[in-house]
């Protein structure tokens, strides 16, 4: 149906109910003015949001600090500081698909406060854990942390509570997550778990399992 060769009212109507919806494809914080703030869609002029208030492009400004604002951008919350943008390309792209090896476990390469660790993914583990050995070779100073005890298939060990700066597998980056360091032999592999896995989607087909992070 073409919406330009039709006056009708009727078919008018009809052309923008049926219409693709349009998303915005990157948004940019330029501004803020109080409550409020100002952002610049796709390049074009800059607009200014009230806290509530949505665009066509499914934007809407969730509320604002001293120099950050929080958005609902297509359905999504994210965060955003001065001069920062939310492209929807980049978005789509913070998403990893393991596959299960020979004995059905997903086992990944990934990076903890920037040094290379393997990991396998736990979803019955609660934090992400990992041994002493590791901890030190990564330079994490888990002394420092609260101690207590934790269970693990090979006995009651030791443990100390820390959080982590940074916890990345492929392009997904994770900041600030929990985790447990475990002293002697008991926990022989460092385990991804829900402290991270909760804050993604987690798709099961077969032997792959895809994991995009939560906006």
């Amino acid at each position: 149906m073409d919406c330009r060769k039709n006056t009708s009212l009727l078919i008018w109507t009809a052309c923008a109910l049926f219409a693709p919806p349009v998303f915005a494809a990157k948004v940019t914080l330029v501004g803020l003015i109080g409550s409020k703030a100002i952002i610049v869609i796709d390049g074009r002029a800059p607009r200014t949001l009230a806290p509530g208030q949505k665009t066509a492009e499914g934007v809407m400004l969730l509320a604002t600090e001293k120099d950050a604002a929080s958005f609902e951008i297509d359905g999504k919350k994210t965060v955003l500081r001065m001069g920062q943008a939310y492209s929807a390309a980049r978005a789509s792209r913070q998403s990893v698909t393991l596959n299960a090896d020979t004995r059905g476990h997903f086992v990944t390469m990934g990076s903890i406060n920037g040094g290379s660790v393997r990991f396998l993914v736990d979803t019955g583990a609660t934090f992400v854990s990992l041994p002493a050995g590791e901890a030190r070779r990564l330079g994490i100073d888990y002394l420092r942390g609260q101690r207590g005890q934790m269970q693990t298939a090979n006995g009651v060990a030791t443990a100390y509570r820390v959080t982590l700066d940074s916890v990345r597998i492929g392009d997904i980056e994770v900041n600030n997550v929990d985790a447990v360091v475990s002293e002697g032999d008991a926990l022989g592999v460092t385990l991804l778990g829900m402290s991270f896995l909760n804050r993604m989607e987690m798709k099961r087909d077969g032997i792959s399992m895809t994991l995009s992070k939560r906006y």
